[in-house]
């Protein structure tokens, strides 16, 4: 294979599920470049040990890092535990309160013993950036701080929103991205990665390193993973995360409950599967030839597998069969009948009287009292999808159900 098909191949790798690149062709040069000299590119991603568990939001920048480290490149796990210090204003509306050294620390041990359930322990470089920043002088910080301008940190919208809102903003956290983007010139990091949440904080980093003498790196963005309901992004503090450290059973359990269309969203940022293959998966389930249940239950699998091993994700399918099978079913269960491939479950349910009104019927999915075979719909447009002679059964509330039977 040519050196420009190569660097075709491993772009359009690393580019799958990414929300933007800065910039592509500053990434294909720089791939070449590596392939040329047999050198690797020296990638890297910063985590502030804010939290103690991974959840699977965190793996989706994980996973591509694990892509550049599956291509050669160097990785570097970098723990803030400096700039954890001083608490990213990243999102924020107000001050993020400063971490104790002792929280660092103990969050970092955590971290590290996670992260190896995806990157490979062998090739995976593990830094600390209070190694450089804890040296920094005063008059070196002093020095780095004329490099950057007051205006261009205020362009950044959290802090131009609390300046609105007349909301205080302390003049440590104008430091922050100061010393993240020295982390690039410490490490002369090729590529950085983040969240799209991140990207202020990663493009001050090729201000920086240009300030500098270096090349600028690479800008790469990830997206942030919508939690189990799908709307908001999946966060400890919202309760709508899979934590990877997790039973088996509970993370197959909750994916499981996730809607279709969030099911190839996941598909797309939580495994290897091509875009094409995705793609087929949505086609053959529009067209009936294979059902989301099974589909999900894959995906499930693929990612239980990724974290227990293969042993403890079919024990995990297994025993989501069995509770669902004895989870207080009765043995005789009213049959609602349907015709036709298709039915949209608010109508369903007002139609064949099983509530008296769509009111209730809304009312009830938003509550999050309405389950079709043990998974939880929160989609008041969802629409029920049965071949010939296929059942399903719609539970509501604790004790109702009914059998949803198609017939020709």
């Amino acid at each position: 294979m040519s050196i420009n098909k190569e660097v075709t191949r491993q772009f359009d790798y690393l580019k799958k599920g990414s929300v933007e690149i800065i910039q592509e062709r500053e990434l294909k040069a720089k791939l070449k470049r590596s392939l040329e000299e047999n050198k690797p590119l020296q990638i890297k991603a910063g985590f502030d040990p804010t939290a103690p568990d991974i959840h699977l939001g965190h793996t989706v920048l994980i996973r591509k890092m694990k892509h550049y480290q599956d291509l050669g490149h160097d990785v570097v796990f970098l723990i803030g535990d400096f700039t954890g210090l001083i608490g990213d204003p990243s999102g924020r509306s107000k001050t993020r309160p400063p971490m104790t050294r002792e929280e660092i620390n103990r969050n970092a041990e955590t971290y590290k013993t996670q992260v190896f359930k995806i990157l490979d322990p062998e090739k995976t470089i593990i830094d600390f950036n209070s190694r450089w920043l804890g040296a920094l002088t005063s008059f070196e910080i002093i020095k780095l701080m004329a490099k950057y301008t007051v205006a261009r940190i205020l362009e950044r919208d959290d802090f131009t929103n609390r300046l609105e809102k007349g909301q205080p903003i302390s003049t440590h956290e104008l430091l922050y991205p100061l010393m993240q983007a020295y982390d690039s010139v410490a490490l002369k990091t090729d590529v950085e990665m983040g969240g799209t949440d991140q990207k202020f904080n990663l493009l001050v980093g090729r201000d920086i390193q240009k300030e500098f003498g270096l090349q600028p790196q690479i800008v790469h963005t990830m997206p942030l993973l919508e939690g189990l309901a799908g709307m908001e992004k999946m966060s400890k503090s919202l309760d709508n995360y899979v934590g990877i450290t997790e039973p088996p059973n509970e993370i197959y359990g909750k994916l499981m409950s996730i809607s279709d269309p969030l099911m190839y969203r996941y598909y797309e940022l939580l495994t290897d599967i091509s875009m094409a293959e995705i793609e087929t998966l949505q086609q053959q389930a529009s067209e009936g030839t294979a059902h989301p249940k099974d589909q999900k239950s894959r995906l499930a699998g693929m990612i239980v597998k990724d974290f227990w091993g293969e042993a403890d994700a079919e024990k995990a399918v297994q025993e989501f069969d069995r509770v669902f099978k004895q989870k207080g079913i009765p043995e005789e269960i009213e049959e609602v009948p349907v015709t036709g491939p298709t039915a949209m479950l608010l109508d369903l349910i007002t139609e064949k009287k099983i509530l008296p009104s769509r009111g209730e019927a809304k009312r009830l999915i938003r509550q999050g009292g309405i389950y079709l075979d043990g998974q939880r719909i929160d989609d008041i447009a969802y629409t029920l999808e049965l071949q010939p002679g296929q059942k399903t059964i719609l539970k509501l509330g604790k004790k109702r159900f009914y059998k949803i039977k198609r017939y020709e």
